[in-house]
């Protein structure tokens, strides 16, 4: 009876088993690919009957994007790929992604397409390499949708010409599967289908199954945020300005703690962004330049050249139709702007320094004026300073009581000149 009553028990727990939800609304990177797996491993623990990936991007990394087909391929799970909301896309890697899915679903007003094959910093691959890499990917994805039953040919001229459908037209070109609302109108539309899941025929019985949906955590959130362009900018030039704080103020501990954590978090951001390094080398050397123009003035010349310097290189920072968004003028000429203008009030303070009369010490003794105690000739003579008896000396004699200026510090012996007056 007790073992009836489990089966009856697992029976229940099978056929009610819940959907998992995830969503992914930024660019293809590593940290995708630790997020969809996490996704998977709990769906795979808690016996799901499916995951539905909610899906806008503008593509990503190629790596990444056959980590994640890779893992999709390889659990027992349904897995479907449904750009939404309306407005959304499903761009270069996330195109593939989708295609590659036991069920490539698509909202209305939403976009799949244009996979043609990137360099690491944006550009179009070099002709050279441009035949190798295009049949490697085309390759690659027509071994993959093949078995979905996919038009082939449409989707490798996604790849080979940057053909881009909308949905309805998707739909039509048997490049997804279905075209739906919203996820209720989702399950409606797909339940009840077949599909072949690692040699199985799998039937989804998805109707009456609640949604769970996964978010985020922490740290893919944080990872997620620290591959936004403006953000590894920022990091990039608050770390430049930690740094050049720090060797103006040795000791000061802070700037230059601020400095280098903002800096290897920008290096990372970097990384993910696939930049072009000529441009980080540039907005470096142009803070070299300022930093130079901050120690050893040399009335703005410096100053201009970093100027120069860290505009080029953040223009050319990132390629405007990089995956992952470009770097706006309106976020790059303010940084620019601010970083000169703070720059020449630091160079024309620390020039100001320079031409002020010593404050302390002998040397702030100079033009000084002082009263001669004695009579003060060649041979020497008495002066008081601030309360203190000095020995003096004078080319030219001077009578006790007058008003005399210090021109010199020689030793312990002063050189003055009467003041006329």
């Amino acid at each position: 009876m007790v073992r009836i009553l489990l089966f009856v028990l697992l029976v229940l727990k099978v056929s009610f088993a819940d959907i998992i939800v995830a969503k992914w609304n930024d660019a293809i990177t590593p940290t995708t690919v630790d997020y969809i797996n996490r996704v998977i491993q709990q769906a795979e623990k808690e016996r799901a009957s499916a995951v539905i990936l909610q899906l806008d991007t503008p593509g990503g990394l190629e790596t990444s994007m056959r980590e994640i087909i890779k893992s999709i391929n390889n659990t027992d799970i349904p897995f479907i790929v449904f750009v939404y909301p309306p407005g959304s896309r499903a761009a270069s890697a996330g195109a593939i992604i989708t295609v590659s899915a036991d069920i490539a679903a698509m909202a209305p007003s939403t976009n799949i397409g244009s996979a043609s094959p990137v360099s690491m910093d944006g550009s179009d691959v070099d002709k050279t390499m441009e035949k190798k890499v295009m049949n490697d990917m085309v390759a690659f994805v027509k071994s993959v949708v093949r078995e979905k039953g996919r038009n082939e040919e449409l989707i490798e001229k996604m790849i080979t010409e940057s053909v881009n459908l909308p949905a309805d037209e998707a739909l039509n070109k048997k490049v997804i599967d279905v075209v739906a609302n919203d996820l209720n109108d989702l399950i409606n539309k797909i339940d009840g289908k077949k599909i072949v899941k690692n040699s199985k025929v799998i039937t989804l019985n998805l109707k009456g199954q609640k949604f769970v949906f996964v978010e985020k955590n922490f740290k893919e959130e944080l990872l997620s945020f620290l591959s936004n362009p403006t953000v590894a900018y920022f990091l990039l030039m608050i770390g430049f300005y930690g740094i050049f704080f720090e060797l103006y103020n040795p000791g000061s501990i802070i700037p230059g703690t601020v400095g280098l954590i903002s800096l290897a978090l920008a290096l990372y951001s970097l990384n993910i962004l696939s930049v072009n390094w000529l441009g980080v080398i540039l907005i470096g050397l142009g803070v070299l330049f300022f930093i130079i123009e901050a120690i050893t003035p040399t009335f703005g010349g410096l100053a201009l050249a970093g100027t120069v310097s860290i505009l080029l290189g953040s223009v050319i920072l990132l390629p405007s139709d990089s995956p992952y968004g470009d770097l706006s003028l309106s976020v790059i000429i303010p940084v620019v702007l601010f970083s000169a203008l703070f720059f020449f009030v630091v160079s024309y303070l620390s020039l100001k320094v320079q031409k002020e009369k010593p404050k302390t010490g002998l040397e702030a003794m100079i033009g000084d004026t002082a009263q001669a105690v004695t009579d003060i000739d060649k041979d020497g003579g008495k002066v008081m300073y601030h309360g203190e008896l000095w020995n003096a000396y004078s080319e030219k004699e001077i009578k006790a009581k007058s008003k005399v200026k210090i021109v010199s510090v020689e030793g312990l012996k002063l050189k003055v000149e009467e003041i006329q007056d």
